[in-house]
């Protein structure tokens, strides 16, 4: 009787052992699992990489004019050109620098600081019209290699003014909620309290 009495006594305790490591492994697992998931989505956030949300053109007229001396400055040659600068800026956000941090345990990602907007491209298209050559002064090559950067530049200087950052700000919570889709893929929430949201961004989000 003692025998039997000790050979289920130690069933009972193999199977609360089995079940104690079967736990201890699917704990385990699961927590392997969630770790990898926040890895993969906040790869995944920064991936995107660049978000544009506005999108502005521009025509400007750009006048060049360049004074070279020769021979020991005993001569001055003067190129110039007027150029008609047609460019595209696009301005948007660079989800590298979102502060993020995943909380395992609750599935969520806590969105902490967004960026401010920044120009993030600028595609310029150059027409010369009135070139003219100085005698040991033209354009060459590099001219117009350094030409195309002052476009850019002069682009850029333009862009405050213009009120696309402003129109960007405008948008950020758009691009909030960019994010928040990105994260929902895979099961997981957004957490942007900390960011400050007026009323009004709030009701577009609630409606």
């Amino acid at each position: 009787m003692g025998d039997v009495v000790d050979i289920i006594l130690g069933l009972i305790l193999g199977a609360i052992l089995m079940y104690w490591v079967f736990s201890l492994f699917r704990k385990k697992r699961n927590k392997e699992i969630t770790e990898e998931q926040s890895t993969v989505i906040l790869n995944k956030i920064r991936s995107v990489c660049k978000l544009v949300s506005v999108e502005g053109d521009f025509a400007e007229i750009y006048h060049y004019e360049n004074t070279k001396d020769s021979f020991m400055s005993l001569f001055r040659s003067k190129k110039k050109a007027l150029i008609v600068i047609k460019a595209k800026a696009h301005i948007g956000y660079d989800l590298n620098k979102l502060s993020l941090k995943a909380i395992n345990d609750k599935k969520t990602i806590v969105l902490s600081h967004f960026p401010e907007p920044e120009v993030l491209s600028i595609e310029p298209d150059l027409q010369f019209y009135d070139i003219k050559n100085g005698i040991f002064n033209s354009f060459s090559p590099t001219d117009l290699t350094n030409l195309n950067q002052e476009a850019k530049e002069h682009i850029k200087q333009r862009i405050p003014e213009s009120g696309l950052m402003q129109t960007a700000k405008n948008e950020a919570l758009q691009a909030v909620l960019v994010v928040e889709k990105i994260v929902e893929t895979i099961g997981w929430k957004l957490d942007y309290s900390a960011l400050e949201i007026s009323e009004q961004e709030k009701q577009k989000i609630e409606s």
